[in-house]
């Protein structure tokens, strides 16, 4: 996974985001998702209170 680092912090992130907008509904289906995601080098989610749960679903999986 190609990375960037943040000029502001020195974070080393991910060019490739995860968005998380469209979470499936399905608990299990969302984790696999994000972990596969972690798995293959990614760091940044795309997330926002008006996607619906997906901030609390995320933060269960995290």
């Amino acid at each position: 996974m190609n990375t960037r680092i943040n000029p502001k912090n020195g974070d080393e992130l991910s060019i490739l985001g995860f968005g998380c907008m469209r979470l499936p509904k399905n608990f299990e289906e969302a984790r696999r998702e994000v972990i596969h995601a972690i798995d293959s080098g990614v760091n940044y989610f795309d997330t926002a209170y008006i996607y619906g749960n997906n901030e609390i679903v995320l933060g269960n999986i995290l």
